[in-house]
């Protein structure tokens, strides 16, 4: 196969497939050659997958709520019936569900920001280790954000932190199992409408006037002033992915026009 086929023979979950940063990661990782177990919650993803296998790639869809443990260990043990092994996992599921000063925010909707945006990765990453550690190789990449510093989105900072920490320790902790763990704190991003949105509720007045500060500030705080494409998050989510990156572990990259978070 063409050299640029990085993915050739490699298994590869990734979740929160069905729009977004996550179907550009699955389209583009089909082209190079990827296996592709495609995850979400989202009823049109075995649509995704349809189109990809019509194409000449390989996939399947897995619909899970990986909010919660059992959704990804399905997900995980699907993968491994079918295919054998997983390779590469990648974990994108996430995003604000509400933005608003922190003392704004009801209890619940602190619990369910972490529910959305930290623990789909703690449970993937738990459901896939057992069998990368037996494999003796894997690469994870996880989908952090520059937000960790940003306003109105404290619990979605206080996740997309988590996970950041969850990197840098799985790394560590893995290496010896030769198990590469990484992470892309992403942007501000173009992207068409969502076709599930997070929150399905209109926004009053006030909460369009919270969510315009946050534009205005994630513009401010890029050197470039601009938002992002979806297409340059995938480009730097893959090269972590591939074997281009096998001397790195433990990083989290930030491709948010200079904007370290």
């Amino acid at each position: 196969m063409p050299q640029s086929f990085r993915f050739s023979n490699k298994v590869m979950i990734v979740t929160g497939a069905a729009q977004g940063i996550g179907l550009g990661v699955a389209q583009a990782a089909a082209a190079e050659g990827a296996t592709l177990v495609l995850v979400d919650r989202a009823g049109h993803l075995p649509q995704i997958a349809a189109e990809l296998n019509a194409a000449g790639h390989r996939a399947i869809a897995i619909e899970a709520d990986l909010e919660h443990y059992i959704g990804a260990e399905q997900a995980v043990g699907e993968a491994l019936r079918t295919f054998g092994r997983v390779d590469v996992l990648i974990n994108n599921v996430g995003g604000t569900i509400w933005a608003k000063p922190y003392q704004e925010y009801a209890a619940e909707q602190i619990e369910a920001e972490i529910r959305r945006s930290l623990f789909p990765t703690l449970w993937c990453c738990r459901a896939v280790l057992p069998a990368m550690i037996a494999a003796g190789t894997g690469v994870i990449v996880n989908i952090s954000s520059i937000a960790t510093r940003g306003i109105y989105r404290i619990p979605y900072s206080a996740a997309k932190g988590g996970i950041n920490a969850l990197t840098a320790s799985l790394a560590l902790e893995h290496a010896e199992h030769g198990i590469r763990v990484n992470a892309v704190a992403t942007g501000g991003t173009e992207a068409p409408p969502r076709q599930i949105p997070r929150n399905p509720q209109p926004l009053s007045e006030q909460e369009k006037d919270w969510y315009q500060a946050i534009v205005e500030q994630t513009l401010s705080s890029s050197l470039m002033r601009r938002y992002g494409s979806i297409e340059e998050q995938v480009r730097a989510i893959l090269f972590l992915a591939s074997d281009e990156a096998s001397y790195i572990t433990g990083s989290v990259l930030p491709v948010g026009g200079g904007d370290q978070g």
